[in-house]
């Protein structure tokens, strides 16, 4: 029987409570728990979030407390809660959790690297969510666990409760609120696991930066010769998880990292990985990774079989999958790195416009890092009928808590010590928008990076675009010239200029909004 743990010190009155249990138990709770949770023929658990299937940014607050605001980016990003309102939910969020018969806790790290390393502690009432945190955050050893202590910052998962609108600051009955001098961030209304996760994030990004070390949306890969290492930014679907799945490198990460002056190291445990179209054949790392262990977020299944049908998207085209990253036969344990050679900005161009790939000049990676662009594909969403623009800074918007010109310094600062190359790939549209275009093949879109890691780019033949000024690569092994010039591979060239030039001035108007601190978009990744 497993030793119950005490919540008393956080106010917690229930007695049983089941700290760090194995997944296989949590694999009992939830089936026996959690309706409509199952098991996929794969071994992965099943579970659903209800009627939130992916984070609520509109929703996330910040206290402002005379210590900190004058760090905080407030605006769109962060919005400011009063500490009145915060110790309301706070306490909304206790007296949920009090009367449940049985609480779940994970004890676990937040950052590979010892020096840097945060004590996080979750608790909260769905086995599901414990599972997902569990996969998410470093997992201690039983040794580690025995001397954890106190957490540096806690989690209270009250998901299922919703926030009182009446309470100041609330503009729904979901607010996922973070206090930085009390340590904790409080989840009402939501039972979409990701929260969590990146309630982690934006504490490690507001941290990190305070000690000189910058704190990235990305993912990172490792040449096993050398250990050094290579980051790529991007925003949801631009390929951050499918392309550090590379076999010829070892993974240290798919989302959040840290570049210190001694290296780069993960934030997180493991991985989180869309699951929408996935298959064996496109992605084998990832679909073999999802099984015993592993969570499936909001996917639907073959009730005969337990057969998850990827290409359903009638619940939601965010499905996910979240498992630890030792299921994936490439992953460095631990989870650090040397300097990155290389640092990639992925973008999924849906105007057709920028070049696949291109090198960036010191001033054109601070200008694209601080814009962070993608867009969004016309039919993906209700009302959008032509492709759309999507600015999220750093590549990672909703989770900064400074402004983004400190995260922009501290990369500027540290490519340069190191001499790192910085590249804009576009995994989007060529020949066109979609409809007209096609979507960049995979393969070649991993030719390119392999270019990049190999070297050989670097000393490749460039080209300058007249629209952009970018010195786009004009030749890559294993991707046709005419795919490697955009404009060439419309058959409207008129057409393609008009495009590139309406994305290049949203480029220009976008990077003035966030200098003057205006009203951007927030997108995640």
């Amino acid at each position: 029987m497993m030793e119950s743990f005490s919540l008393a010190n956080h106010g917690i009155t229930v007695k049983d409570v089941l700290r760090n249990p194995a997944p296989s138990r949590l694999y009992e709770e939830a089936i026996r728990h959690e309706p409509g949770t199952t098991i996929a023929d794969s071994g992965a658990l099943i579970a659903y979030s209800g009627g939130k299937t992916g984070r609520s940014p509109k929703d996330k607050r910040v206290v402002r407390h005379p210590e900190t605001e004058n760090d905080v980016w407030w605006g769109p990003v962060n919005f400011p809660l009063d500490e009145t309102s915060f110790n309301i939910n706070h306490e909304r969020a206790k007296d949920y959790l009090n009367t449940q018969s049985r609480l779940y806790v994970i004890d676990a790290y937040a950052g590979w690297d010892p020096k840097y390393r945060l004590k996080v502690r979750v608790i909260c009432s769905r086995p599901y969510h414990a599972l997902f945190m569990h996969n998410m955050l470093i997992r201690p050893t039983d040794e580690e666990l025995a001397t954890f202590g106190e957490p540096d910052f806690v989690i209270y998962n009250a998901g299922r409760f919703p926030a009182n609108r009446y309470t100041s600051g609330m503009t729904s009955q979901t607010s996922v609120d973070l206090s930085f001098e009390q340590r904790e961030l409080v989840i009402l209304g939501t039972e979409y696991a990701g929260e969590m996760k990146k309630g982690v994030f934006t504490i490690i990004n507001y941290l990190m930066p305070k000690r000189g070390v910058l704190s990235m949306h990305c993912s990172a890969t490792c040449n096993p010769t050398t250990g050094e290492s290579s980051v790529l930014f991007g925003l949801s679907g631009t390929g951050k998880t499918t392309l550090s799945a590379d076999p010829r490198r070892q993974l240290i990460g798919d989302d959040e990292h840290c570049w210190s002056d001694d290296g780069v190291f993960n934030v997180e445990g493991g991985c989180y990985a869309k699951a929408i179209y996935l298959s064996r054949e496109r992605e084998p790392e990832i679909f073999q990774a999802l099984r015993f262990g592993s969570v499936l977020e909001n996917v639907v299944y073959d009730e005969a079989h337990h057969h998850v049908d990827f290409n359903n998207t009638s619940i939601t085209q965010n499905t996910r999958g979240a498992y630890p990253i030792e299921y994936m036969p490439n992953a460095k344990l631990p989870c650090m790195a040397g300097h990155p050679t290389e640092v990639i900005f992925l973008t999924c161009d849906a105007f057709g416009v920028l070049p696949p790939v291109a090198k960036l000049t010191p001033e054109q990676a601070m200008f694209h890092f601080v814009n962070g662009y993608t867009a969004k594909v016309a039919g993906t969403e209700q009302g959008v009928n032509e492709p759309q623009a999507t600015f999220s800074p750093c590549f990672g918007g909703p989770f900064l808590v400074w402004h983004p010109n400190k995260y922009a310094e501290l990369l500027a600062e540290k490519v340069k010590r190191h001499n790192a190359s910085v590249w804009l790939v576009n995994t989007g549209w060529t020949g066109g928008p979609p409809g007209v275009g096609q979507r960049m093949k995979l393969a070649e879109t991993r030719a390119i990076v392999d270019a990049i890691h190999s070297g050989v780019l670097r000393t490749a033949p460039t080209e300058t675009d007249p629209i952009f000024g970018l010195h786009r690569v004009a030749r890559c092994p294993g991707v046709p010239d005419a795919v490697l010039n955009p404009r060439e591979s419309w058959a409207d060239k008129e057409a393609y200029d008009a495009s590139a030039k309406v994305l290049e001035v949203m480029f220009q108007q976008n990077y003035k909004a966030v200098q003057s601190g205006g009203d951007l978009g927030a997108m995640d990744g």
